[in-house]
C-alpha cells in the first residue's frame, strides 16, 4: 500500500510502505476512508520534535473494518468505525476511571496516513456507526477521533459550567474545536484568542462572543478588562508553548481552571507562582475514546460541525502540500483522501 513517510524536517513523501497485518488477537485492519494532517505533527516537521528514522506518520482516522483478530467482537468487516489517536482496552482500572488515554495497554498511532490501518485494541477502541455516513459527515466525524475530543476534554479539564466565562487560547483545529466545546457546556461568554481573520471568522461562527488579537500580558490584560479585573473562570491551553501557557495562567482568576491539552514544548510552570494564583491545572492526552459515543452522535444529527476546520482538501498522495500549506498557516487544518 501507499503512506506518507517522514524522513526529515520539512520531507514528508508518499510511498510504499508494508501492508498492515494482524500481529495480535486484539488488532483489527480498517480501510481508511479520510485522515488528515494535525497540528502536532508540526513539531517533528518543523524539527521541533526528534525524527530519527523514516518513519509513517498520522493518528486520526477514520474507515471501514476490513479484518479483526479473533478477540475483536465489538467491530465486524464492512461496518464504519471512528477510533482514538490512543488505543484503549476500555476495560483496565485507568479506562474504567475513564483515562482511556492512559490505558495500560495503550498504543498510541502513527501510520494513520495511508490506505490501510492497523489498530490494536480494536475491541476498545473502536466504535461503529449504525451504518455508513453520508460524505458531508465525514469531516466532523475525522475531527471527532482527535481534535473536537480534545477540545471537549479541555474544556472539561477547564471545568467549563453553565453561565461561565471561558478563554481559548490557541486558534488551530484544537482551539476552535475547545470554542465548539465551551458553548455546548453552557459557558456565557467564550473568547477566542486569534491573530487570523479567517480563524476568527470561524471561531465566531462557533460560538464564541468575543475575539482577543493582542497575545502574552497584552492579551492576558485585555482577559482582565473584560472579566471585571478577575480572569477568567475556565481557560483552555491548546498550543503548548511557554508563552501560550502562561498566557493562559495568568488569564485565569483566582479559584480558576486550566485545561491544558497543546503538546508541551519547553514549557514550565513556576510552582510557586502556581501556588499563590489558586489556579487549578489539568491537562493531557485526551481520553478520547470516553467521549466518542457522545461526540459521533451530535456530529451525525447535525448538532455540532467539527468537521470545518478542515479547510483544505487534498488526495492522501499530496500529502507534503497538506503539510506544507499548515506549515505556512495557508490551513487550519488538511483533509486526506486515500
Amino acid at each position: 500500500m501507499r503512506g506518507a513517510v517522514i524522513h526529515a524536517p520539512g520531507d514528508v513523501r508518499f510511498e510504499t510502505v508494508d501492508d498492515p497485518k494482524i500481529e495480535k488477537p486484539t488488532d483489527a485492519i480498517i480501510r481508511t476512508v479520510v485522515t488528515c494532517v494535525c497540528g502536532s505533527d508540526l513539531w517533528p516537521y518543523r524539527g521541533l520534535e526528534p525524527i530519527g528514522d523514516p518513519h509513517p506518520m498520522g493518528h486520526e482516522y477514520v474507515g471501514v473494518v476490513e479484518e479483526v483478530g479473533s478477540e475483536v467482537t465489538a467491530v465486524r468487516p464492512g461496518q464504519f468505525v471512528v477510533g482514538s489517536f490512543a488505543t484503549s482496552d476500555n476495560t483496565c482500572a485507568n479506562c474504567r476511571n475513564g483515562w482511556q488515554s492512559h490505558c495500560l495497554n495503550r498504543v498510541f498511532m502513527g501510520t494513520c496516513q495511508a490506505e490501510y490501518v492497523r489498530i490494536p485494541n480494536a475491541q476498545g477502541t473502536l466504535v461503529a456507526t449504525d451504518e455508513h455516513p453520508p460524505e458531508e459527515m465525514l469531516p466532523g466525524l475525522l475531527a471527532v477521533s482527535d481534535v473536537m475530543g480534545t477540545g471537549w476534554y479541555a474544556a472539561l479539564a477547564a471545568e467549563v459550567r453553565p453561565g461561565g466565562t471561558a478563554v481559548v487560547v490557541g486558534d488551530g483545529a484544537v482551539g476552535l474545536c475547545g470554542v465548539i466545546a465551551a458553548k455546548e457546556m453552557g459557558a456565557e461568554r467564550v473568547i477566542a484568542m486569534s491573530r487570523h481573520e479567517p480563524r476568527q471568522r470561524l471561531a465566531r461562527e462557533f460560538g464564541a462572543t468575543d475575539i482577543i488579537d493582542e497575545r502574552g500580558e497584552e492579551g492576558v490584560a485585555l482577559v482582565k478588562e473584560m472579566t471585571g479585573g478577575i480572569g477568567a473562570d475556565s481557560v483552555l491551553e491548546c498550543v503548548g508553548t511557554s508563552q501560550s501557557m502562561r498566557q493562559a495562567l495568568h488569564a485565569a482568576r483566582p479559584g480558576g481552571n486550566v485545561g491544558f491539552v497543546g503538546v508541551p514544548h519547553e514549557v514550565a510552570v513556576d510552582g510557586e507562582e502556581l501556588f499563590h494564583s489558586h489556579v487549578a491545572l489539568r491537562g493531557g492526552p485526551a481520553p478520547v475514546r470516553g467521549y466518542l459515543p457522545d461526540l459521533i452522535d451530535r456530529v451525525l444529527a447535525g448538532h455540532i460541525d467539527p468537521g470545518k476546520v478542515f479547510d483544505l482538501t487534498l488526495p492522501l498522495a499530496e500529502v507534503a502540500e497538506g503539510y506544507k500549506a499548515m506549515d505556512e498557516r495557508r490551513a487550519i487544518k488538511t483533509l486526506l483522501k486515500p
